[in-house]
């Protein structure tokens, strides 16, 4: 019997993606809660490096008013 993986392999990684672009919002949207919280590795399923990359980018797309701090 085989044993499944308990984490999700990285979609980044998976499809070659080096760098994450901020104001790429559709695929951001998918990895921040909907309290406005960005997920964690676990939750994300990202790699080490890719969740870095993403959280950089989520910070700035925040700051650049392109995703709310809140989605209350």
């Amino acid at each position: 019997m085989a044993r499944q993986s308990k984490y999700k392999q990285c979609a980044f990684c998976k499809k070659r993606i080096d760098e994450i672009d901020f104001k790429d919002v559709a695929v951001i949207q998918k990895y921040i809660t909907s309290w406005g919280k960005i997920k964690s590795i676990r939750e994300s399923g990202s790699c080490a490096k890719h969740q870095r990359s993403l959280s950089h980018a989520i910070k700035r797309a925040r700051f650049m008013a392109l995703l709310a701090y809140t989605n209350k």
